[in-house]
């Protein structure tokens, strides 16, 4: 009996530290991020810890008019909720303020946006141990974007 008890204990121990550790922020080398649309921008920040998948209109998931959406995942490709977002623009002095809509989507104003010229998208997010971004650099991301699927960091280096 006391075997069977001192087997439970060992077990429950393990999955304890199991969970506490898989969540712990860090890149992971096998983390793998999923880019759920076609014609949205994507990237990984450069810490590994979160992916960014930016919806610029509402033909593939209804956002709502005048704002883009942010889908927000982690190294484990599950929802951030309750993040801290940054969204910056270049040319903007005031950066964009951000509504959390559950499921890992915020929502920003796209008002004011540049039409024209060069310019950067950065998103920065922090929550707990996750503190990552990703910067998207207008116009070339608009000629690079990744078709829907899996992704993870190595794979996506030098692009």
């Amino acid at each position: 009996m006391k075997n069977i008890f001192a087997v439970i204990v060992a077990g429950l121990f393990w999955c304890c530290v199991a969970a506490v550790s898989a969540h712990s922020g860090k890149h992971e080398g096998n983390a793998t991020f999923t880019k759920h649309f076609h014609e949205t921008l994507f990237a990984i920040g450069g810490k590994g810890q979160v992916s960014i998948e930016v919806l610029l209109d509402d033909k593939e998931y209804k956002t709502g008019k005048d704002v883009i959406g942010i889908v927000i995942h982690d190294s484990h490709d599950e929802d951030v909720e309750d993040a801290d977002l940054a969204v910056s623009v270049t040319g903007l002095a005031e950066p964009l303020k951000v509504k959390e809509k559950g499921g890992g989507l915020y929502l920003a104003p796209n008002t004011g946006f540049p039409k024209e010229g060069r310019w950067e998208l950065k998103i920065a997010v922090k929550k707990k141990k996750l503190d990552d971004s990703a910067v998207f650099v207008f116009p070339e991301v608009l000629q690079s974007r990744l078709p829907a699927g899996k992704y993870d960091a190595e794979r996506l280096k030098g692009k």
